[in-house]
């Protein structure tokens, strides 16, 4: 408000650019308010909900991310493992956190995308639920069979199972989960029947498979290629479009003779809904840092996944299309929970 003061003392065009270096003042001052917000995050031990078993490729995964994000933030970044329903344990737990940065969510696909499909009700809404923060990777996953199993190829494993009086089990690392949704779509694009044997993480999954408790399983490079090259495992096929330099001998489904299959998971961070913007781009741009080291795009390399990053906004983008793609899928399939 014009003061009588400023009235007198000022003709009306400086009056006009005295207001005008207020009004300028002030929104510098929310500004700076903001920036200074930021940069008090963050203030304590930050926690790295990981919704799935210790020793799974997302637990992996997302202890690597915590070990070099804490460097980049200056506190520490603990992992809670938080296993259980397909992962919606964990992520119920981060969306019902406070939103103020200290509790992230270090998330796979399926949860996200898949297990929102597959429950009637969940307590939480992956749609609103959370802010994305980065895209970490994205990563294919590799069939293996146990080596009993006289198969070596796609081709001997479909005949094997239509052979079969006892059905061939397969498993996941949990029920809605990328691996779950990878052997539903080969059972519909091969047209055979398999038994799913759902685990709370890759880790339970590989023991049993191993010892022969389950027949094979679509798993993530991190947790089945050390044992495929130890041949704990036999490798007869991976889902990315490409054949993998780990495995040059390995064909693609493609290559296997599976038409249109087209199955993987990913790891991205996310915080619950309503974290300030400030403290969301900060964490996008320390994310990206991590992204950007040598020794993380080589784990992760060596992993089989291909390191992505980028901002929260295309992170959205590529969550929107990968929940609407894994619902047809979901559907087509006609995957429930338990």
């Amino acid at each position: 408000m014009e003061t009588s003061i400023v009235k007198s003392i000022l003709s009306p065009g400086r009056r006009r650019a005295a207001l005008a270096m207020l009004l300028a003042c002030g929104t510098a001052l929310g500004t700076f308010g903001s920036a200074a917000h930021a940069q008090s995050y963050p203030t304590r031990a930050i926690k790295l909900v990981i919704p799935y078993a210790v020793g799974g490729s997302t637990d992996q995964t997302g202890r690597l991310i915590a070990l070099h994000l804490s460097q980049k933030l200056g506190q520490p970044v603990v992992v809670e493992n938080r296993a259980g329903a397909g992962g919606s344990i964990g992520h119920e737990l981060v969306a019902k956190s406070p939103a103020d940065g200290h509790t992230l969510l270090f998330s796979a696909a399926g949860p996200l995308t898949v297990t929102p499909h597959t429950y009637a009700k969940l307590a939480y809404d992956p749609l609103k639920a959370f802010e994305t923060i980065t895209l970490v990777a994205t990563q294919p996953l590799l069939l293996v069979v146990n080596p009993s199993l006289k198969v070596s190829s796609v081709a001997e494993l479909v005949r094997e199972a239509n052979a079969r009086s006892k059905k061939l089990s397969y498993g996941s690392f949990g029920n809605g989960s990328a691996a779950h949704l990878a052997g539903e779509l080969f059972k519909t694009l091969t047209k055979v029947d398999m038994i799913h044997v759902p685990y709370k993480g890759s880790g339970p999954a590989l023991v049993d498979l191993v010892s022969g408790q389950i027949d094979l399983m679509f798993d993530v490079f991190s947790t089945a290629a050390p044992l495929a090259k130890d041949g704990k495992l036999r490798p007869i096929a991976i889902t990315s479009a490409e054949r993998s330099p780990q495995f040059p001998n390995v064909p693609t489904m493609e290559q296997a003779g599976v038409a249109g299959f087209d199955a993987g998971t990913w790891f991205g961070v996310l915080a619950p809904a309503g974290t300030p913007r400030a403290i969301v781009e900060q964490l996008s741009k320390a994310m990206n840092s991590v992204l950007e080291e040598k020794s993380v795009r080589e784990t992760l390399s060596t992993q089989g996944a291909i390191v992505r990053g980028g901002t929260p906004e295309q992170f959205q983008t590529f969550f929107l299309s990968e929940y609407d793609r894994w619902g047809r899928l979901v559907k087509a399939a006609g995957v429930t929970a338990d």
